[in-house]
């Protein structure tokens, strides 16, 4: 009797203690697709975001996409530096803008092309089922219940480690 107690106890903690193999804050992240799908139903499809990036080291950048009945028209680019002599001021170092006919032609600057569409399935398939073991893994939601921040750190990486996306705003557009 006690060996079978005892063998039970172990069976319970070893199930309680498992982790899930899904996604990390499934919860949030289903809450914040239904308000994009209710967003893009609003919108039509026909929204903006920005993302932005920022390094410890004082660069930054911003990248915005327009996306008009489901389909990416133009993508603008901004880039800063912060100047080294102590007055907290920024230099533009790059800037450009993208139209339909030219989209991806700055291959290697700014955000990717994608539609928030493309960026929920790669945050469900990608970012949001990193190794909990080797990875801290976020998820916020702060543009109006759809995504704002998503992605993971390597565990004990110091300097811009951050493998995901920020979204500064979400807004639709009037065409």
């Amino acid at each position: 009797m006690k060996t079978l107690f005892l063998s039970i106890i172990i069976i319970l903690i070893a199930i309680t203690s498992c982790k899930k193999d899904g996604i990390a804050n499934e919860n949030d992240f289903n809450k914040s697709y239904n308000a994009w799908i209710s967003f893009k139903n609003r919108s039509h499809s026909s929204y903006q975001y920005t993302t932005n990036f920022g390094s410890v080291f004082g660069y930054g950048s911003e990248t915005k996409i327009a996306i008009i009945n489901g389909t990416i028209v133009s993508r603008d680019f901004t880039a800063v530096q912060l100047r080294r002599d102590g007055t907290n001021k920024q230099d533009t170092v790059a800037q450009w803008h993208e139209e339909k006919s030219s989209l991806n032609t700055h291959v290697n600057q700014g955000g990717e092309l994608l539609t928030l569409d493309d960026i929920y399935q790669k945050a469900k398939t990608i970012w949001l089922k990193a190794d909990k073991k080797s990875n801290d893994i976020y998820f916020e939601t702060k543009n109006k219940g759809m995504i704002s921040s998503c992605g993971f750190v390597p565990k004990g990486c110091q300097d811009d480690c951050f493998n995901g996306i920020t979204i500064g705003a979400i807004t639709s557009v009037q065409f």
